[in-house]
């Protein structure tokens, strides 16, 4: 029978150990630590996250369990007081670091021309209990944190993600993020801030977001529009010139609002700063948003995002940054084969299989008979 390695083995093989390796490295991560060396830590969440564990306790049980074939994975069992307070204890960094190595990886090979690119940003929540109170309290009895990012649509994939306190305000995040001149950027309300959008239209990006219902346009041309179609009105014009206190509005060049009805009745002012292309492609950018809230949820879903390992914000940080890892691993996985097109059947499949040994080429296949060699030999008499 041809050997086979277990399916997480396979799916490990996309990580940049050599790089991983030297992050633990520079961070010292290692120092000082007799039992549970970074990468074993790490292996033991990238498990949690792929086999669906709810707590530290079924990562612990479910590893012991798989002891024998912890060893070909550089693994091996862990204690679950050992793990916590190493989610608690070892720098968040070098997880933040490896995803954002993986991230430029996989974009790598995706990779189109600048301005053919279209970036979402957005930010989601994820909820903490009460012991996590003295880093990310909102208000009374309510703690919480956000996941702001940036995600390349056409890639189904993020290039960017930043983690902060729930009380964080998403344009303070957006701040603080990087820009690609010449590209497109699509958000929503929450990052409604004219200096950042003067800061994306000097660098030549192009904008697409929405109008607050009480910002006005003072208009200074009418586009045609195709009467059939589900564009109420095409307008070119500028947004105040001061904003409160008197300040002067840093987004001093002309802007384009273009009305759209959706397909619910309701109607939308699109903001954007490209005067030239037609209204139907500024509408359909701000409705590709959509894939970015897909994207929360798929991660929240299929990753439980939602069960946190630990109430530390270096345990909180580990435990984001190792699930947008199982993201990006299960997207290059996936890419490596042809037999199964659905991201979510994929990642259902792997952790059906993440143990057994099978190869990623052919999860939909019944699994090999395992046959007893004694039964095949005859004994001489």
């Amino acid at each position: 029978m041809p050997h086979h390695n277990t399916v997480f083995r396979e799916v490990l093989k996309l990580v940049p150990w050599h790089r991983f390796e030297a992050l633990v490295e520079g961070h010292d991560a290692d120092a000082r630590v007799r039992r549970l060396p970074t990468k074993v830590q790490f292996l033991a969440l990238l498990y949690g996250q792929l086999s669906g564990a709810a707590g530290l306790r079924e990562i612990v049980t479910a590893l012991s369990s798989h002891e024998a074939r912890l060893y070909h994975l550089g693994a091996a069992p862990v204690r679950r007081s050992t793990l916590s307070d190493a989610n608690a204890n070892r720098p968040f960094t070098v997880f933040t670091g490896l995803l954002e190595l993986m991230m430029k990886q996989a974009h790598r090979g995706l990779r189109r021309k600048v301005a053919e690119a279209v970036y979402l940003i957005d930010a989601t929540s994820v909820r903490l209990n009460r012991y996590s109170a003295d880093w990310a309290q909102f208000s009374a009895g309510v703690c919480g944190a956000k996941v702001h990012v940036i995600y390349d649509a056409d890639a189904d994939q993020p290039i960017y993600a930043a983690v902060t306190a729930a009380n964080v305000n998403d344009i303070t995040a957006a701040h603080q993020m990087p820009v690609e001149p010449g590209a497109t950027y699509v958000f929503d309300l929450g990052y409604y801030d004219y200096l950042w959008w003067a800061a994306l239209d000097a660098a030549g990006c192009r904008i697409v977001t929405r109008f607050k219902s009480n910002t006005p346009l003072d208009v200074i041309e009418e586009l045609a529009v195709v009467p059939t179609s589900n564009i109420l009105s095409d307008r070119i014009g500028f947004l105040p010139a001061r904003q409160a206190k008197s300040r002067r509005n840093p987004m001093q060049d002309a802007v384009r609002e273009v009305r759209v009805r959706t397909d619910t009745g309701k109607v939308l002012r699109i903001l954007s700063n490209d005067l030239d292309a037609p209204a139907e492609e500024i509408a359909e950018l701000y409705r590709r948003r959509w894939a970015i809230e897909l994207f929360f949820r798929w991660v929240k879903q299929t990753l439980k995002i939602t069960r946190f390992v630990g109430i530390s914000e270096n345990a909180v940080r580990i435990q984001i940054a190792v699930a947008l890892i199982a993201f990006l691993l299960l997207r290059l996985a996936q890419a490596a084969q042809k037999a199964v097109r659905s991201p979510l059947v994929f990642a259902r499949l792997v952790r059906a299989n993440l143990l057994h040994r099978r190869s990623i080429h052919n999860l939909l296949d019944p699994p090999p008979l395992l046959q007893d060699q004694q039964q095949t030999s005859l004994p001489l008499c």
